[in-house]
């Protein structure tokens, strides 16, 4: 009878232990909502063919989820899974975010990747790389870069520069740079980026975003 009441009341102290989890975890959740954002990138490009790409993303405590349209190359698609890091104090945050996924379409390859972030006052630094290998095609790997140095100018205006590496349209450059310039209103912001300004291979690279 002894052993019964003692089964049991592990039993009840086990129940009791997991109902306190379950109920931290749910706290936790709520305390953490997702971050979620949806951007469109149009593109127009001297002598080049036109296109829009896009991105979504997905955050929630350590996890980042990412999607993409005609990023890595025209034609393709990519998704990634990726695990948030996150720090900084008084006026200095930064963020720190491995991705790992693949591309499929146009390219197929499994692509490791990197997003970094950080910021002092008004002046922010964004870095996004992958390194794309298409299986289909021999002598293809290459790194792609993004790279962002942004000073908020006003408390709905961000100015800067830019630099990206990429295969989604053929240049004669391996690297273009260029002046960028944001607008935010609410949850929306608009942009646009100018690569290579006055050369053959200018583009302009506009963004729409909104996050929820």
């Amino acid at each position: 009878m002894s052993a019964r009441r003692d089964i049991a009341v592990l039993l009840a102290l086990g129940c009791a232990a997991l109902g306190t989890r379950a109920s931290d975890v749910a706290a936790q959740s709520e305390a953490r909502p997702w971050e979620i954002s949806a951007t469109a990138y149009p593109t127009w490009v001297r002598d080049g063919e036109n296109y829009t790409s896009g991105v979504v993303s997905a955050s929630r405590g350590r996890l980042h989820l990412r999607a993409r349209a005609n990023y890595e190359s025209v034609g393709a698609r990519s998704a990634f899974i990726g695990y948030n890091l996150t720090g900084g104090s008084g006026d200095l945050a930064w963020r720190l975010t491995p991705l790992l996924g693949g591309a499929w379409g146009s390219i197929n390859a499994i692509v490791p990747g990197l997003l970094a972030s950080a910021a002092y006052k008004r002046v922010d630094v964004y870095v996004e790389a992958e390194h794309v290998d298409d299986r289909a095609a021999c002598s293809s790997a290459y790194l792609y870069a993004w790279t962002e140095l942004g000073v908020q100018a006003a408390a709905w205006l961000r100015l800067g520069a830019a630099a990206q590496r990429t295969r989604a349209y053929g240049t004669s450059r391996s690297l273009q740079r260029g002046p960028l310039a944001q607008a935010t209103r609410g949850p929306v912001t608009v942009g646009a980026y100018w690569f290579s300004p006055g050369a053959d291979a200018q583009g302009v690279v506009g963004t729409i975003g909104v996050t929820f």
